[in-house]
């Protein structure tokens, strides 16, 4: 069985303090003006590595009495790719410190959002690395 080094080092704990809980509410405060108005919470995870690619999610999650469509969501990819809040640039930076000199992110997309269940879309952040 061979493990996934990246897996290890790219925990749910360390992820998280790459991209916080409350980086959520500065978003929706951001574009609406109040973090209640937000329907989802967003979460940083990994998914796999697969060559040279390197593929995080991020997880929107419903929140209590809100609605996660899928029509709410579709444009998010182009929305996060660009906004200073959500800051996936910097995001990629993290997780490059957070490898210590073993891999380079040498670029990033984001994909289309992926409906997992009616509470749970996912968009794909696939970075492609270089192992040093």
């Amino acid at each position: 069985m061979t493990t996934d080094p990246l897996k290890m080092v790219l925990t749910k704990e360390n992820l998280a303090t790459i991209f916080p809980k409350d980086r959520s509410n500065q978003f929706f405060e951001a574009l609406f003006g109040d973090a209640d108005e937000g329907s989802y919470d967003i979460e940083l995870a990994y998914r796999e590595h697969k060559g040279n690619t390197l593929i995080m999610e991020l997880r929107l999650h419903e929140r209590p009495n809100r609605c996660l469509a899928c029509n709410l969501t579709q444009g998010l990819p182009q929305v996060f790719s660009r906004h200073p809040v959500i800051n996936v640039q910097g995001i990629v930076k993290d997780i490059e410190t957070l490898l210590r000199g073993s891999y380079r992110c040498t670029s990033w997309s984001l994909g289309y959002t992926e409906q997992q269940n009616r509470s749970l879309h996912i968009i794909p952040l696939k970075i492609v690395v270089e192992k040093n």
